[in-house]
C-alpha cells in the first residue's frame, strides 16, 4: 500500500482546499493550527476546525495516529493532523502539553524563529540551545506522543533536541543549506545527525526556501532531493510543502511579527516584497505532487523510493513513533 502525505500546510482552510488535497490524492496532511496563539486562543482555533470536520466530513477527519492514515486511504478522505509552529499554547505550564495532545496536537515546534521558553530560533544571533524547561518539555512530549519539530529552530538547539529526545524528531518543512542559503535551511551535519537518529526531513516548496525562489525549476528541486538522499538516506526524506494557499499578506506579517514587535520584520522577504511569494508553476498546490513524481523518476529515483518520498516514509515515521 502506498500513501501520499504532505507533512506541513498552513492554508486559509476551506472546502475548496480540502477538495484540492483530495484531488491530489493526499491521505494525510499535517496542518498548522498555531503560530503565536496562547492556550485560550487555541480553543477558538480548535472550535473552528471542529466546524470544518462537521461541514466537510466527506473529505476530512481528525487524525490521531498512523491507523488514521490507513483509514483515510480506505475511505478516500484526508486525515488532518494538528501541529503547532510555536510552543505558545503551553505557555509556561508543562501540564498543558498533555492537554493539547488530548485535543489533537501531534507536532509542536519548540520555537518559531525567535527565542522561546524552550529553545532558540533560527533568527537569533546567539544559539544557547535547549533550555531547562525545554528539556522537561521534550520528555513530556515523548511521554504523551507529540513529535518534536525543529523546523524554525537554530542549529545547536536542534542538535540538543535530537540528543535529548528518546524518540525521533522531525524537521517538517525545510531544505538543505547547501542548495539555498536561507536561515531556515539546514546544514549537512544537522541533516546527517537527524537521519542517524531516525528523524525525518520534510522538503519545503515555499519559495523563500527554494533556490531561485519562484523561478526554481522542478529539475533543480529533484536534483537537490537526490543529493539530500545521499546525505540522509532516502528513507528519511518526505514532503512538507509549507503551502499557504489563499492566505492574505496580512497573515505573513502576523507570522513574522506576532504581538511582540512594533517595527516590521520582513523575515525572508523584503520591504519591496513583504507578502507571500508566488509558488513555482509546477507546484501551485498539492496537485503538484504529480509533477514531483515525474521529476523524481526522470532523474533516476526508483519507484519504491519515489513512493517513500511522496508519503510512505512519513507513514513509517508516524507508525514508528506510536
Amino acid at each position: 500500500m502506498n500513501y501520499k502525505i504532505d507533512n506541513l500546510q498552513y492554508c486559509n482552510w476551506s472546502r475548496d482546499i480540502f477538495e484540492i488535497n483530495r484531488k491530489a490524492g493526499l491521505d494525510a496532511v499535517h496542518a498548522t493550527i498555531v503560530y503565536h496563539e496562547d492556550f485560550d486562543e487555541l480553543q477558538k482555533v480548535i472550535s473552528s476546525w471542529n466546524n470544518h470536520f462537521k461541514e466537510n466530513s466527506d473529505l476530512i477527519f481528525l487524525g490521531k495516529d498512523y491507523s488514521d492514515i490507513e483509514k483515510a486511504k480506505k475511505e478516500n478522505k484526508t486525515a488532518i493532523f494538528f501541529g503547532f509552529q510555536n510552543c505558545s499554547p503551553i505557555e509556561d505550564d508543562i501540564k498543558l502539553i498533555e492537554k493539547v495532545h488530548q485535543q489533537g496536537c501531534r507536532f509542536m515546534q519548540l520555537t518559531y524563529n525567535n527565542q522561546s521558553l524552550l529553545a532558540t530560533g533560527c533568527y537569533e544571533k546567539k544559539d544557547s540551545g535547549v533550555t531547562n524547561f525545554g528539556r522537561e518539555a521534550i520528555k513530556e512530549m515523548n511521554r504523551v506522543g507529540i513529535v518534536i519539530d525543529m523546523s524554525h529552530s537554530a542549529e545547536q538547539s536542534t542538535l540538543d533536541a535530537i540528543e535529548i529526545s528518546e524518540k525521533p524528531i522531525a524537521i517538517t518543512h525545510a531544505n538543505p543549506f547547501f542548495w539555498h542559503a536561507a536561515k531556515r535551511n539546514k546544514s549537512n551535519n544537522l541533516l546527517k545527525t537527524l537521519a542517524d537518529s531516525g528523524g525525518m526531513l520534510g522538503l519545503s516548496l515555499y519559495a523563500h526556501h527554494l533556490k531561485d525562489s519562484t523561478n526554481c525549476t522542478l529539475n533543480s528541486f529533484c536534483e537537490m532531493t537526490a543529493k539530500t538522499a545521499e546525505i540522509m538516506g532516502v528513507k528519511n526524506i518526505g514532503i512538507g510543502s509549507d503551502l499557504c494557499l489563499n492566505q492574505p499578506d496580512s497573515i505573513v506579517e502576523w507570522m513574522r511579527n506576532g504581538t511582540w514587535a512594533r517595527a516590521k520584520n520582513y523575515g525572508e522577504g523584503s520591504e519591496k516584497k513583504p507578502g507571500f511569494p508566488k509558488q513555482p508553476d509546477w507546484f501551485l498546490d498539492a496537485r503538484g505532487f504529480n509533477n514531483l513524481e515525474s521529476g523524481l523518476k526522470k532523474i533516476g529515483f526508483k519507484e519504491d523510493e519515489i513512493n517513500g518520498i511522496l508519503g510512505n516514509n512519513w507513514y513509517n515515521f508516524y507508525k514508528g513513533i506510536n
